[in-house]
């Protein structure tokens, strides 16, 4: 991820008046003509036409048949999710763009039936990559490439219980993919039936929605199938802005996998497309037909950046160029917690010179939240290649706190100064933040970065004198980290600045998980406090943890992306300190952890 440093040149802090935002169906109107526009010339000009399919996978354990009529139902099924996402690309005036299928003589669809290895107990939900790699020589038998294309593995992993009325499914159920192809896996079932979407009754109980209408189970799987496809096309998730959930009903890619076709039974709205996902599936080569530039690397440039507020909202404007073409930018503003499931989302399509403004209106009260930007290229390339951060604060009043976004845009020549190793011009950029009145903390930030530029530690915690020691900048018995090197005062990369919760800090340790660092306090104080964090613009899960001694005085529940804790531990007669990060069971990718002002006070 690149983060957006070097790139953020004007900062306008008089607030906007606020004016009328358009409705769902006036955005729509606006940017979906232009969107197009830029895209069908692009893509018309020494085209490169591309006939790409989905590709269906039938799985199912050694002891164990397919389940019945498993062609025909899912055929219905995919044919229907096929409709959907058309329907919805007309709506909103993208025209004849929809996922391809292989359709068979008779009408049904091409589904390749692979038969596992092994029995059905030694398979589960995290069976997922065994169950892919099993598909592979089948696939290649018949001329797919599956790391090329996109692949709907659905495995034969539920239990359906007539008598009973109870259905359960222990299989794999996640996605992901690029423009040039992914995978979803999903779970069948013998009820997972097109047929039964439209029908209150009877009920089943499922082993995870519980007591359901055998229609709402259809709802949420088949809605699942569709979700989860969008995943394999590169789709985030985001939820639906309020004004779009009265317009339109509720986000595929947020919870709208559990209302698809709500609608046939009268219970619901059902599930739309957001804007944001249409225009990022209008030039992928599985919905435009084009492969043109498959292959090029996402290349949008931002500049001539403004960040302007307005009383519970704010602005962001700057020029992108790229080649190919952006055709329009996305803004996914995602409040801290929750993954992305309750990120909401802005567009905008560029002007004839680049120049876009997304305006971010949709805010969580009482929320830590980053701004996303994407820059949509017409070869399909955007989401997951180059994305642009910005972090804020809302209260519980909803007014906006863009001070963190703001410092970065004051602090960014420096930041470019120290990460290129120029002490000269870190000092020029001091100079001329104290020229333009910088406020005190920010001057303080400069000082701090143009100090890393040649770091060089001060004296341990033990030989330390005064009644306070900052621990970033004391010699340390150990120092790891699980990515990169141990790290004082600065963020390794582009950024440097730490940044973490929306705000900025003077002082921290980069402590990507797992690390450790320790230093000889020779029981000489009595109180450490920090504040402890994921680094913004990371969507990793840590548990940060202090000891003593060997003995664990303090452990963090687990921290997420835009999440900070405060720490205040007693040292008292302790000899030996210790800080570790520990990844939360799920991995260490995107784990950087940050502690946060880590200080040693005697009293």
């Amino acid at each position: 991820m690149e983060r957006l440093l070097a790139l953020l040149l004007v900062v306008v802090t008089v607030p906007l008046t606020s004016s009328a935002a358009p409705t769902p169906q006036e955005e729509i109107a606006d940017q979906v003509p232009k969107a197009v526009a830029i895209l069908n010339k692009w893509q018309a000009a020494d085209p490169v036409p591309a006939d790409r399919r989905l590709h269906l996978v039938y799985w199912t354990p050694a002891d164990r048949e397919p389940a019945p009529r498993y062609r025909e139902r899912l055929s219905a099924i995919f044919l229907d999710i096929q409709k959907y996402y058309l329907s919805e690309m007309k709506r909103m005036g993208f025209g004849e763009r929809t996922i391809k299928l292989h359709t068979e003589p008779g009408g049904l669809l091409k589904i390749h039936l692979v038969k596992g290895a092994k029995p059905y107990e030694k398979y589960d939900v995290k069976s997922g990559s065994e169950i892919r790699k099993e598909c592979l020589p089948v696939l290649k038998a018949a001329g797919i490439d599956a790391d090329s294309e996109t692949i709907v593995i659905f495995c034969n992993m539920s239990n359906y219980d007539a008598a009973a009325g109870t259905v359960n499914q222990n299989s794999p159920y996640y996605a992901g993919g690029s423009k040039r192809g992914g995978t979803a896996w999903q779970v069948d079932s013998p009820i997972l039936d097109l047929a039964l979407l439209d029908k209150k009754e009877p009920m089943v109980k499922d082993g995870q929605y519980g007591r359901i209408s055998v229609g709402k189970y259809n709802s949420i799987f088949i809605g699942g199938v569709a979700h989860e496809l969008g995943h394999a096309l590169s789709l985030p998730h985001n939820a639906e802005r309020p004004d779009q959930k009265t317009a339109f009903g509720t986000a595929l890619m947020g919870s709208g996998n559990r209302t698809y076709g709500d609608d046939r039974r009268g219970e619901g709205r059902g599930s739309f497309i957001t804007l944001a996902h249409g225009l990022r599936l209008a030039s992928l080569p599985l919905f435009s037909g084009s492969a043109k530039g498959i292959d090029l690397k996402a290349s949008a440039r931002l500049s001539d950046i403004e960040i302007t507020p307005a009383e519970k909202s704010f602005t962001f404007k700057a020029r992108v160029t790229a080649d190919p073409p952006c055709y329009a930018v996305v803004g996914y503003m995602d409040p801290a917690g929750g993954n992305d499931y309750d990120a909401t989302t802005c567009t905008a399509v560029p002007d004839a010179d680049g120049t876009f403004t997304l305006r971010c209106d949709a805010l969580r009260k009482g929320k830590a939240g980053e701004l996303r930007i994407v820059a949509l290229q017409a070869n399909g390339g955007g989401i997951g290649d180059k994305t642009y951060t910005v972090a804020y604060n809302v209260d519980d009043s909803g007014k906006v706190d863009l001070g963190s976004a703001i410092g970065m845009l004051k602090l960014a020549g420096i930041a470019k100064a120290v990460n290129a190793g120029n002490a000269a011009a870190a000092r020029d950029e001091i100079a001329r933040l104290q020229k333009e009145n910088a406020d005190a903390r920010t001057l303080e930030i400069a000082r701090t970065l143009y100090g890393t530029i040649d770091f060089k530690s001060g004296p341990s915690p033990a030989e330390l004198e005064g009644e306070t020691c900052h621990l970033s900048e004391a010699s340390w018995t150990t120092a790891r980290v699980g990515w990169g090197r141990p790290t004082a005062n600065r963020l390794p990369g582009d950024s440097a600045i730490i940044r973490a919760g929306g705000k900025l800090f003077v002082r921290g340790l980069y402590a990507h998980a797992p690390s450790a660092y320790a230093w000889n306090l020779d029981r000489k104080w009595k109180t450490f406090t920090a504040q402890a964090g994921m680094a913004d613009g990371n969507d990793g899960s840590v548990v940060f943890v202090v000891l003593g001694d060997g003995r664990e005085l303090w452990r963090s529940a687990t921290v997420k992306a835009l999440g900070v804790v405060p720490v205040s531990v007693s040292v008292e007669g302790v000899k030996s300190l210790e800080l570790r990060v520990e990844n939360a069971g799920d991995g260490n990718a995107s784990d950087w952890g940050v502690w946060l002002e880590p200080t040693l006070r005697r009293g």
